[in-house]
């Protein structure tokens, strides 16, 4: 999925990562807290999701904050050991003097190393959610869904 961050003065950036998880609390995904949307995010927790599928598009917004360490720490568990050995070396959004230097990191890292505090979980609660479907002539179909308190309104676009 795309996401989408801002910093405190409104400079957006857009990334693709991947969804790790849905349910009725939102939308989780995991990365370095010290990268640059995790920076993003801890300045300014609001964010925009887009899923793309051929012909559709599902706009998600809201408000992001971090998992439990708990489920952070289950996921780690998860990934594959080299996976969990990249996350822990790498410095993300970092500059590298080479690729020698990030090697070097990941070499030095226990065969199974832990899960660093600097990696984990964001959670986006979705405030609003836009459904769009491709139609002839680009009289596309679009139906937003707001919250409005403890209920969702349902509206009509024009594309």
């Amino acid at each position: 999925m795309a996401l989408a961050t801002a910093t405190a003065d409104g400079a957006p950036s857009v990334r693709m990562v991947l969804l790790k998880g849905a349910d009725d609390r939102g939308f989780v995904f995991f990365t370095n807290y010290e990268s640059r949307k995790g920076r993003e995010l801890a300045e300014n927790p609001r964010a925009a999701l887009l899923l793309h599928l051929p012909g559709r598009q599902i706009r998600i917004e809201g408000s992001v904050e971090r998992i439990a360490i708990d489920e952070s720490d289950a996921y780690w568990a998860t990934r594959p050991v080299g996976s969990r050995r990249s996350a822990a070396a790498s410095p993300q959004s970092s500059v590298l003097g080479s690729r020698a230097e990030l090697e070097a990191r990941v070499a030095a890292l226990d065969a199974e190393p832990a899960r660093p505090h600097h990696w984990g979980g964001f959670r986006l609660e979705p405030e609003t959610w836009e459904f769009w479907e491709h139609r002839d002539d680009r009289l596309h179909d679009r139906v937003r869904y707001r919250r409005d308190g403890a209920a969702w309104v349902s509206e009509l676009l024009a594309p």
